[in-house]
């Protein structure tokens, strides 16, 4: 399965950057724009809650592809001020909802790590009706 990474800034406006790059790598699958949302939220996680949003942080991503399923990890810098998990805000809460966003658009996410650096790995399956059926010999 080809896999692509890309390190990038701990800069808020590189989120937009790591967007553009997993839109392009993925280049029409299927899962394109649930895997440019997921980018976003666990980039955002990064950049707010470790050590990757500092002046010399970063954050890396990894897209493994394959025609029945995407793979999408971030891993930070470490140093987080909290350890990702689902929360469950209040509706009026302005924060808390990204790794619940992603739980619910993936098929499985995981997190592995600790404080000197997590990763946290999203998976996408391509629903049966879209795979397309070999045929029969």
């Amino acid at each position: 399965m080809p896999t692509h990474r890309r390190t990038f800034p701990g800069e808020p406006q590189q989120l937009r950057a790591a967007r553009s790059w997993t839109r392009a790598t993925l280049n029409g699958h299927p899962h394109s724009e649930d895997a440019e949302l997921i980018v976003t939220e666990l980039g955002t996680n990064a950049l707010m809650h470790t050590a990757s949003g500092d002046p010399a942080g970063a954050f890396h991503v990894t897209l493994t592809v394959s025609e029945l399923i995407v793979t999408i990890a971030v891993t930070d810098s470490g140093d987080a001020k909290t350890s990702p998990a689902v929360q469950h805000p209040s509706p009026n809460a302005t924060h808390g909802r990204g790794l619940g966003m992603v739980a619910a658009l993936a098929h499985r996410v995981l997190v592995h790590g600790d404080d000197s650096g997590r990763t946290v790995t999203a998976e996408l399956r391509v629903p049966a009706e879209l795979q397309e059926s070999s045929p029969c010999s």
